[in-house]
Parts: C-alpha cells; structure tokens; sequence
C-alpha cells in the first residue's frame, strides 16, 4: 500500500477498546463516557481486519486502548494474530499497555509471538503517579514490569513530558531505566480531546528544552536507529541504553510517517492529527468475504494526507482534534 506522496503502509495501530483502568490528566477526563460496547469490533472481526492488513503488506501490528489488556479476553486475539508471525507474513506484534495488568499477562504474551512493549509511565514517585493516573499504583506497574522482564519482553518506557509535573525527574528516569535495561521515549503533550480542567498549554514542555537539560548529565550520541515509529533516538553513553524523543509540535515527523490507526469501532484514521476517516466496519459485516474491506482499505490509503495540524490553540484553550487519544488508539 503506497499513499499519494509515496510513502508505503506497512504499520497498522488497532484500539482494541477505549476503556483504561486509568484516566492520565493528559488523556481523559476524570469522568468519561465510553462506548456502547455494541459499537466494538468483536475480537473475531479485529483478527479479520489486522489480517486483511497483513495481506495488504503490513508488517506490524501493534494493539493499544485505551488499555488493551482491560478488554475481556484480548489473549484469544493474540493468540490468533501469533500465526502471522509464524508464517512469516508479519515482523512483529506488540501492544502499549499502563502496565496496570502486566504481572497477570506478560508470560502470555511472550508466549503468543510478542518480543517488545511499550510501558507508559511518567513518574517515579507513588503520590505523584496517582495524581497523573488518577486511580493507578505505582508498585502494581512496577511489579507488572518486573514480569515483562522476566518473561524476557524487551521494555521502552514512554513518558509524557509535563511542565511542572515531572521534569525534575528527567534526570532520574534516564537512570533508572539504564538500570532496569529499559530504553526510554519522552513525549510531547498531544493536543486530543476535552480533558476536563487540566489546561494543556501549561503542561506543555518542548522536548527540545527536555534535551537540552539532560545534555548537561548526559552524553547523548547521535544513531540511525529506528523502530517504524515517530521517534527520533540517540543512545545514552553511560547506561547505554537508547533514548528517544516524540516531538509533534516542535518538530513534524511526518515525511516518514507509515501508519495509520483503526479505532475499536473499525473507524480509520489515516494521520492521527486529522479527521478525515475511513468506515471499515460497514463494509466488514455486509459480507462474509473480504473484497469489499480491501478495497475500502486501499481507498482510504489513497487519501492518506501529507501531514497532520497539530497546535495547541492558545488563544480558546482548546484541543485542535476533538477526539480522546483513547479513542483512536495511543
């Protein structure tokens, strides 16, 4: 699959339930209100569309929420996506999970093909991590990290930058992950949907600033190494182990950009900061054969824009994409 600016699809993020156990002040809001559960893709129509994917090229998969491990029976879908890694027709199947079921699911997870996973984590501090969350415990992610490691999953940690929040901890949190052999990944806050009163102009930290800061402990060098992401690397001389940086305000990282995301609904987003959409749900249930979902597929690659808007409207405060990340699948 090649859009129109030539760039070729070869990574697909499916939300496999908008529902989290959490609720980030960066994210949600504290109250939310979900979807009918009607309205999701069953794990039966999900293992029929990331297939229709890989046999349109795609080479990795990676299941997100919400919290994908909160959705009741989410192994089944695992296990079935396994077989596209065993035949060859898939490189990798991964998953970005709070980490809150870690403990109960990482051996399964090995075990169905998954080699790697992003952890979302922002603190080090318990009082701190409830604030972020929430409703989180820090020991209960830890504890569910500690299983990824011993089940031999290799960790990235995403940390989402906050002004005032955690950025005393910067410092600390390239430590600790060297320690734990875990890379890190920073993030700048993402303009997506209404989060209640948190105001996203003041948690909004610039990662340039982020860098500049950690360049005064650490020696940060410079590598081509790349994951199929957004994030740019460099590795860290004293624990090396690599640091990233993804950066969609101060720095546009579209021109490599090969993915799209599909909501838990079979909604596709072609570029998470627009809103043009795909309906694949629609075409998934009219028929039992799957013509139709590949042609829809292919359509809407063909209007896979050049670039996303994101801003942060400082003058109404206000998000420049309606949508909650959790929605269409961070």
């Amino acid at each position: 699959m090649i859009d129109p600016f030539g760039r070729t699809i070869t990574y697909l993020r499916v939300s496999v339930t908008d529902r989290c156990d959490f609720r980030c002040v960066y994210c949600m809001a504290e109250e939310m209100t979900f979807l009918p559960k009607s309205e999701l893709l069953t794990l039966e129509e999900l293992d029929r569309v990331c297939s229709a994917f890989v046999r349109l090229g795609v080479r990795k998969l990676r299941l997100t929420g919400g919290e994908p491990l909160v959705r009741r029976d989410i192994m089944t879908l695992f296990r079935s996506l396994g077989r596209h890694l065993a035949t060859g027709a898939l490189d990798e199947l991964t998953l970005t999970t709070n980490g809150s079921q870690l403990a109960r699911y990482a051996a399964q997870l090995r075990e169905c093909g998954v080699g790697r996973i992003n952890v979302s984590l922002d603190t080090l501090d318990p009082a701190k991590f409830t604030e972020i969350t929430r409703r989180g415990r820090l020991d209960v992610v830890l504890e569910g990290l500690k299983a990824a490691k011993a089940a031999g999953l290799a960790v990235k940690v995403n940390t989402v930058a906050l002004r005032g929040v955690n950025e005393d901890e910067f410092d600390d949190l390239v430590a600790w992950t060297g320690e734990q052999g875990f890379d890190l990944v920073f993030i700048e806050v993402m303009p997506m949907g209404d989060i209640g009163g948190e105001n996203r102009l003041e948690q909004y930290l610039p990662l340039s600033l982020v860098r500049a800061r950690l360049q005064r402990r650490w020696t940060l060098e410079e590598t081509d190494y790349r994951t199929g992401g957004p994030a740019r690397y460099v590795n860290v001389r004293e624990t090396g182990r690599r640091l990233g940086f993804i950066t969609p305000l101060t720095h546009n990282f579209c021109e490599s950009c090969n993915r799209v995301r599909m909501t838990c609904t079979g909604t596709l987003y072609m570029c998470l900061g627009q809103e043009d959409a795909a309906d694949l749900r629609t075409p998934l249930r009219q028929s039992e054969g799957d013509a139709a979902l590949e042609a829809a597929i292919r359509e809407a690659i063909d209007r896979k824009p050049k670039g996303h808007d994101f801003i942060i409207d400082r003058r109404h405060n206000r998000p420049s994409v309606s949508r909650h990340m959790s929605v269409t699948g961070g």
